[in-house]
């Protein structure tokens, strides 16, 4: 696991997943400097369109509403979708697209059928499973590559949408054009990379800025028998079925779900793109199996999980995102790693682009 705050050294410790990033404190930090260096940020947001948060160079892929879902997932796991009958765009495709559909078949149908119906089941009938399921259909999101990326900040939090299309009109024909689509972790990256003098400043901790999802109860023994503990958080064991995380990831409409031992402690993350990797391979009869032997059949390239502490700083986490792709932080406390929270891309862009008013966080 990477991580943010400094470890002690331990010449006798285990290899482990979790590696620490340093994190850099000024000695005397203020809230003085930190809205300051926020409200800097803000401005910056406000002058800037979504065609100055393009890379250099870029690959596209489009994604035809008629193609299969599986041939369609050994392209992307997520894209925009075009309606060739209608030359219109269509939506995106998304991973709890994909966790939806799973959970369908499973509730179902046999594996037999499962398997042989997703080889001809098509992008433009996910719709349809989403009303068979009873959850929320995404909105059909847009923006103009010259909106401003405020603008595209604010649309991705009212939504709560991890990626938005960004579309033009042909000046000759008029016609829609899909130009790119803007992510939360592009718009983040953006950010550390042009305001590296304000992410400085920013070094107030996490939880006192109220970034992130923390475990309510102070104390496990506080909670109930039956309940669960780390309430808000979704959390598994290894004893955990892939199917019974696949079901927290569709009825949260959540990516991950931190893995504990019966200490609390974290010992992994389970991600809907693990899912997907089963079913890339046909294992869709995998979903039986338990997290501890789902998790031999991950990609050996899986970058590991990245914690943190409540006092690691906003600026910090900002710095990680720079250096490499970051989509979520567990939030750790004690020396053993005990789960104390989570968070998202979409906590830290919500609290940069001003869902909480400068000003008024309170301590922890």
């Amino acid at each position: 696991m990477a991580t943010l705050s400094p470890q002690r050294p331990n010449t006798k410790k285990k290899p482990s997943i979790r590696r620490r990033a340093i994190s850099h404190v000024p000695p005397y930090p203020s809230q003085e400097s930190h809205d300051a260096a926020l409200h800097a940020i803000r401005s910056f947001l406000k002058v800037h369109t979504a065609y100055d948060a393009f890379p250099v160079s870029f690959r596209l892929i489009v994604l035809d509403t008629k193609l299969n879902v599986k041939k369609a997932l050994q392209c992307v796991v997520s894209a925009p979708l075009w309606n060739s009958e209608k030359s219109s765009f269509a939506g995106m495709l998304t991973v709890l697209d994909i966790i939806h559909l799973i959970q369908y078949y499973y509730r179902t149908a046999t594996y037999a059928t499962a398997a042989a119906d997703v080889e001809k089941f098509r992008l433009e009938s996910l719709r349809d499973i989403e009303k068979e399921l009873g959850v929320a259909q995404p909105p059909l999101l847009r923006e103009h590559p010259s909106s401003t990326l405020y603008d595209c900040c604010k649309l991705l939090i009212q939504t709560h949408a991890r990626r938005l299309p960004l579309l033009d009109n042909d000046t000759e024909t008029g016609q829609e054009v899909i130009i790119s689509v803007l992510t939360q972790y592009r718009l983040l990256k953006f950010i550390s990379i042009n305001c590296h003098k304000e992410i400085q400043h920013l070094h107030l901790p996490l939880r006192k800025l109220k970034i992130g999802t923390y475990v309510a109860a102070s104390s496990p023994s506080e909670v109930p028998p039956g309940q669960n503990p780390y309430s808000p958080i979704a959390t598994a064991s290894l004893d955990t079925t892939v199917f019974d995380v696949v079901h927290m990831f569709s009825e949260r409409a959540i990516s991950a779900v931190p893995i504990i031992d019966e200490e609390g402690i974290v010992v992994n993350l389970y991600e809907t793109v693990d899912v997907i990797t089963l079913v890339r391979l046909g294992a869709y009869q995998s979903l039986d199996l338990k997290i501890s032997e789902a998790l031999n059949q991950r990609s050996p390239d899986f970058p590991g999980v990245v914690i943190c502490t409540a006092s690691d700083s906003l600026g910090t986490l900002l710095r990680l995102i720079k250096q490499r792709r970051v989509h979520r932080l567990v939030v750790v406390e004690g020396e053993k790693g005990r789960l104390l929270g989570i968070i998202t891309l979409s906590d830290v862009l919500r609290y940069v682009t001003g869902e909480m008013s400068i000003g008024e966080q309170e301590a922890s």
